[in-house]
């Protein structure tokens, strides 16, 4: 009889040792997690207080200056870099009329860019995007199929010149 009380005590104290064990293991991978975090990455450099407190005056945008002026990241779109971004093109698709499309390209030329070529790929595309219905750019493969039709459309103004078509925006309303 003995035996069965010790055996009942022993059953009601396993859950309570079980608790304890499977809490401390959380606090300690926890723990063990955010010592991992601060050490492969560190806090961000502060900048000093000068410097963030006129930012905002200086840029006249509250602070949301762009990138590529006042020595931040320069943009990719530089005859530098053989990159010219095209005007945004807006138009109406084929069908249904009342639907509109927003598209921005980017041109890579292959050397030197030619902005009297770009435009005329401009205004190619915007011809184009006129005859497009929305049942055609319906989904990824729609949107893909537009995008190898633009490269070929681009690739025949420019003879080859033009070595990529990059898409920065696609909007249809």
């Amino acid at each position: 009889m003995a035996d069965e009380e010790q055996n009942v005590a022993e059953k009601k104290q396993s859950p309570l040792i079980l608790v304890g064990i499977v809490a401390g293991l959380t606090l300690a991978a926890g723990g063990g997690g955010w010592l991992v975090g601060t050490m492969l990455a560190p806090p961000p450099a502060e900048k000093p207080a000068e410097e963030t407190a006129a930012q905002p005056a200086a840029d006249g945008h509250g602070g949301a200056a762009k990138e590529g002026e006042d020595g931040g990241i320069p943009h990719i779109s530089t005859e530098a870099n053989g990159v010219v971004l095209l005007d945004p093109i807006t138009s109406n698709l084929a069908y249904p009329s009342e639907n509109r499309v927003r598209l921005e390209v980017a041109l890579m030329f292959n050397g030197p860019p030619d902005v009297v070529l770009a435009e005329e790929i401009h205004q190619d595309i915007l011809a184009y995007m006129r005859t497009v219905s929305l049942q055609q750019v319906q989904g990824p493969r729609g949107f893909q199929y537009l995008r190898e039709d633009l490269e070929e459309r681009v690739d025949l103004r420019s003879e080859g010149r033009v070595t990529n078509v990059m898409f920065r925006t696609f909007v249809i309303e």
